[in-house]
């Protein structure tokens, strides 16, 4: 396949515009962005209406969007249907029972392999086991888990019988788990004995038990036997997932529940760095659909694909598009339990040789960080089966990006660099195949989205000016609510332009004259220096495109002349020391790419930063150190 074409775009922010090659085209599902997304737009239900026939369901909706009672939509209100129906039901009529569900590699090097036959045995015989320890319709479930097979097969369980599940990522604290346990008020935990990561044993049976001891609600927790370390187990309320997997309650069949399509499907809490955590709640009909659409499109996915998406269930992205797309679209999914330089900084790209992976999708942190080892690691291996790149989390530098494009890609993939977040369910802002690229835009509107970049006064910013992120009209994949505080939910998200029926989404931004979105970071991510307002990320792409720099974080710290001034936090390259004449040379160099105003005023030279486990910089706890005050709940950073 040839490179795609790389020409100057002088008349926007980017220098650089990469078009698709013609085999791209020619194989995507979408051929013209422009005339699917006017109709779209033009009648948003009629799209979605057509989108959800693509599905199954018990019974048919009555009414596409419920509006009645803003701003709690309802999508397909009236219809049955149940995610676990098109994610594996319906797979067993047809070929694709026989082929592969899930490929997965654990960090120690054992792999696992199965079909979409097995998966559904595996998923019917864990939903009789729930049943039979009294899990009902409506409970939650919560999922404290290793990136391991057992822990979709348990988000599955749950949604086959209608309970809902709560995953918490394997890698929390014992005060956010129990909070977490707590605010579910679930009865019932799923756990393993621990995790691989690094080559060390993540003892997550006994942080579960820990919060056990602070959640009364826990009756029953089941453990898989993972790693094999001694754990304690309570009669009566521990049992091993592999003993009850092979008693007689286990059995190979059970109908899926008929599900309402507004029932709660999963809710899943955000990282907030204040407050209690906000559980999100979604629903099955338009959460099936909305995935299922976004999926497909942004990545065009074929039956041949061997997809990987390199998050962990524990976050949105594992669940939409790990576990609940890929399956409802058919997919042969990659899974990695580990970490993606462990044992060398080869490990993705032995994998993706290896398994003859089509489609990779990771965050911007992963990227940079394997880029820091330079490109001599995935140039060991034959990337050729890759045709599509993604990425996810924040917004990507352009050094990175062309690093990716170019190393990993080869110059032929397109990275589709998607915009959304835990409570809009799916991809809202992103490429398709067939769109003309620049490095560090997540381009237009997926379809039936209209976004806006609005000022203080709700008025349009003009082209290249920065304003607040908005979407204007509901989609089916929003979450419903916040799990017992629909007043927040109302004051976080749409208080703000209840007039106009907008929601907020917390980023700034801006829209170039080609109408591509650029998206700055979080608005308490902006950093205001001599009345100058910048974006950490602006800052940070600035600090990386020096040649030294693998990663950078940038933070404002108050200043008695302007208002703030700049620290940076730098990790160097595998070679390069830092010193006074390299930190005044990065003093230089972002003063030269922004502007004498984003000069930092001091260079941190760091081995690591302090990150949430999704790979997000928490900024605040650099900026709580640099003042020296309390750095708050660290519930969320990675050990």
């Amino acid at each position: 396949m040839p490179e795609s074409k790389k020409t100057k775009d002088t008349a926007t922010e980017s220098a650089e515009l990469y078009h698709p090659s013609k085999e791209v085209i020619k194989a995507a599902h979408v051929k013209d962005y422009d005339k699917l997304y006017k109709e779209s737009i033009e009648d948003r239900e009629g799209f979605w209406a057509k989108e959800a026939k693509k599905l199954e369901w018990y019974r048919k909706w009555d009414k596409v969007l419920d509006d009645s009672n803003k701003p709690f939509y309802k999508w397909f209100t009236g219809g049955k249907t149940n995610i676990v129906q098109n994610a594996i039901d319906r797979h067993q009529k047809t070929w694709r029972r026989n082929k592969l569900a899930f490929i997965w590699e654990g960090e120690p090097g054992d792999v696992r392999t199965m079909s979409y036959h097995a998966l559904n045995r595996e998923v019917s015989k864990f939903a009789n086991v729930l049943k039979s320890m009294g899990v009902r319709k409506g409970e939650i479930v919560t999922i404290y888990m290793p990136q391991i097979p057992e822990l979709p097969i348990a988000m599955l369980a749950c949604a086959k019988i209608g309970a809902a599940h709560s995953v918490v990522y394997g890698g929390f604290s014992v005060e956010a788990l129990a909070t977490r346990i707590e605010d579910a008020n679930s009865r019932v935990l799923v756990t393993a004995d621990g995790g691989w990561r690094r080559g060390k044993i993540t003892d997550l049976k006994g942080i579960a038990n820990q919060a056990i001891e602070r959640s009364p609600t826990i009756e029953v927790c089941i453990t898989v036997k993972r790693t094999g370390q001694e754990v304690y187990m309570e009669n009566d309320r521990d049992f091993w997932y592999h003993d009850l997997m092979g008693l007689p309650i286990a059995s190979a069949y059970c109908d899926t529940e008929k599900t309402d399509s507004e029932d709660m499907l999963f809710i899943l809490y955000t990282s907030g760095t204040t407050g209690r955590p906000k559980g999100l709640v979604h629903t099955h009909g338009g959460y099936s659909v909305y995935t299922a659409t976004t999926h497909k499109y942004v990545f065009d996915i074929k039956d041949e694909d061997r997809w990987w998406c390199a998050a962990d269930p524990g976050w949105v992205t594992g669940h939409s598009y790990l576990v609940y797309a890929p399956l409802i679209n058919g997919s042969t999914i990659m899974m990695y339990e580990g970490a993606p330089n462990h044992p060398y900084p080869n490990r993705w790209w032995n994998m993706i040789e290896k398994y003859g992976i089509t489609i990779l999708y990771t965050s911007p942190t992963a990227i940079r960080g394997l880029m820091r080892f330079g490109s001599q690691w995935p140039k060991r291996h034959n990337l050729e089966t890759l045709r599509l790149l993604g990425s996810v989390g924040e917004p990507i530098n352009p050094e990175a990006w062309k690093w990716y494009h170019e190393v990993i890609g080869g110059g032929r993939c397109p990275i589709m660099d998607t915009w959304w977040q835990t409570e809009t369910g799916g991809f809202m802002i992103t490429p398709l195949p067939i769109t003309p690229l620049k490095p560090g835009s997540a381009t237009k509107p997926f379809f039936g989205n209209e976004v806006g970049v609005v000022k203080e006064d709700g008025t349009d910013a003009k082209a290249g000016e920065e304003g607040k992120l908005v979407i204007k009209a509901p989609w089916p994949g929003m979450a419903r609510t916040i799990m017992g505080d629909p007043d927040r939910f109302i004051d976080t998200y749409w208080k703000e332009y209840a007039k106009q029926g907008w929601y907020k989404a917390g980023d700034s931004a801006r829209i170039d004259e080609d109408g591509y979105i650029w998206v700055i970071g979080r608005i308490d991510d902006v950093i205001k220096v001599s009345g100058y307002r910048l974006g950490t990320a602006e800052v940070e792409s600035a600090m990386v495109s020096h040649a030294d720099v693998a990663e950078a974080a940038a933070i404002a710290v108050p200043h008695e002349l302007k208002g703030n001034a700049i620290h940076a936090y730098v990790i160097l390259r595998t070679g390069v020391a830092g010193n006074k004449a390299l930190a005044e040379s990065l003093k230089e160099h972002v003063s030269k790419e922004l502007g004498p105003i984003a000069r930092p005023e001091v260079i941190n030279f760091m081995e690591s930063l302090p990150k949430t486990r999704s790979g997000k910089i928490m900024r605040r706890v650099l900026k709580a150190r640099a003042m020296g005050v309390d750095e708050g709940d660290l519930s969320t950073l990675e050990e």
